[in-house]
């Protein structure tokens, strides 16, 4: 299977064709980059969506606060990675990674139709249930969508690989919220709403039907599923295995990292630069734009030097970035009225803001591509889709003690000034410490098994 798409490789592209866009004319990996990239769409949409009806129009259905409510649709989204991410990675390493991907997409469609439900039934209850689900959904995908590259993509093409996935993850995330936030403030939002979901899924569903199959291990199928005993397993496994779990606590500190982050940015929209809602979604596009330019940077140059070299520069440049912004948050005064989006523009200090923004996405894509990539590389083929699973729950334990943090500190009087000081310097002692731990680590086109590029 192997040599029968590297022949591929070489049939469909170019020889001087870009790596990334050589894969995105493949069968072995733009089906899963589709599959992948409605997944994070349709979730975004149905949870921004969702959130936003919670939150200014809950009060016509419930008498919930709408803030504990927005919290408690996050709490229940999360709350999946923790308790099924084991079991969703045995399955993964156990059956056919394309089987699952399919039946995972059929499960969207499912969930779409009991949102649709919620909505016209005006139910709190089954939207957060839908919520729930779609994080259900996320956590036996999560597996799949980066166990699989390499069964289907040489080591050398894997950096690529990785940087289109979170290029079109993050992509996904910044269009979901957008739409969902449309959708949620139209006339008809509930139908809206689920004709939108459904149509992603439908499309999902059909792209996911042309993955190519992965196999899984035999010799696994008759052991017994135990997914809370192995999730113990997994994180011993982890923990005993340098490279891998340096790796993970690197990938679980930037989502802390951005969780903090992208958490703030309304407030300092609002609070710092005087804007309204057009100075958000400018903040998150930059913020999407510099993740996949840094991502993209990786796919091109990582594989001519060692992973931790453009990694420590990632790291470095979160941490110099943030400082400067919290340099920024603290020089720059606004009126009260809220400004247009010319207005914060043109306020002295305000382009300094957005590129760091910028900056701050390309430092993180730097930073997290070749740490998928040593993940992949270094897992035991028959322990890949277990170990991904596990790097996600350690993702959302950092995620939510990030965010809870953050959230305790403000409540306590801290600015956000004092904050992105304390996530430049956290991140100092942390990923910078952590990449350098990876400082021994080849390129990946050097890889054992890996063909030169």
């Amino acid at each position: 299977m192997t040599q029968r798409f590297r022949s591929e490789r070489r049939a469909t592209a170019p020889r001087n064709m870009p790596s990334s866009l050589r894969l995105l004319r493949t069968r072995r990996f733009l089906p899963l980059f589709a599959t992948q990239f409605l997944g994070a769409l349709n979730d975004n949409v149905l949870k921004a969506a969702t959130v936003i009806l919670l939150t200014f129009r809950s009060g016509e259905w419930t008498s919930i606060d709408a803030g504990v409510l927005a919290n408690l649709a996050g709490g229940l989204f999360i709350l999946p990675f923790f308790l099924c991410s084991a079991l969703a990675g045995q399955l993964a390493d156990r059956h056919d990674k394309a089987l699952i991907a399919r039946w995972v997409k059929a499960f969207e469609i499912v969930i779409v139709l009991i949102a649709g439900v919620g909505l016209a039934a005006h139910s709190i209850a089954v939207l957060l249930g839908a919520i729930g689900l779609l994080g259900l959904h996320s956590t036996f995908f999560g597996p799949v969508k980066y166990a699989i590259l390499p069964e289907h993509l040489p080591p050398e093409e894997l950096t690529a690989a990785n940087a289109l996935i979170e290029v079109g993850t993050f992509t996904a995330i910044l269009l979901g919220t957008l739409l969902g936030g449309v959708l949620a403030a139209s006339e008809q939002a509930g139908l809206m709403i689920g004709a939108t979901g459904l149509t992603i899924a439908l499309v999902g569903f059909a792209t996911s039907t042309s993955i190519p199959a992965a196999p899984g291990v035999a010799s696994m199928r008759a052991a017994p599923i135990k997914p809370f005993g192995e999730t113990w397993r997994s994180l011993r496994r982890l923990a005993a295995h340098r490279t891998i779990g340096l790796a993970t606590l690197g990938v679980s500190w930037f989502w802390l990292y951005g969780a903090v982050l992208l958490a703030q940015i309304p407030a300092f929209a609002r609070q710092v630069l005087g804007g309204a809602e057009s100075t958000v979604t400018l903040m998150l596009a930059l913020f999407t734009l510099g993740v996949s330019a840094g991502s993209m940077i990786c796919a091109r140059i990582a594989r001519r030097a060692a992973a931790w070299g453009w990694s420590m520069a990632g790291a470095s440049g979160l941490s110099l970035f943030a400082l400067d912004l919290a340099t920024d948050s603290a020089a720059i005064t606004t009126g009260a009225s809220p400004l247009d989006l010319a207005s914060v523009l043109a306020t002295a200090g305000s382009i300094r803001v957005m590129t760091d923004l910028v900056m701050i996405g390309l430092c993180g894509g730097l930073f997290i591509v070749p740490l998928y990539t040593l993940l992949q590389v270094h897992a035991e083929a028959g322990h890949r889709s277990r170990t991904i699973a596990t790097n996600n729950i350690v993702n959302a334990l950092f995620m939510v003690t990030g965010t809870l943090v953050a959230g305790a500190a403000l409540a306590r009087g801290a600015g956000l000034s004092t904050l992105f000081v304390g996530l430049a310097l956290g991140n100092l002692a942390g990923a910078v410490c952590i990449v350098w731990g990876l400082r021994r680590e080849r390129p990946v086109s050097q890889v054992p098994g890996a063909s030169p590029p």
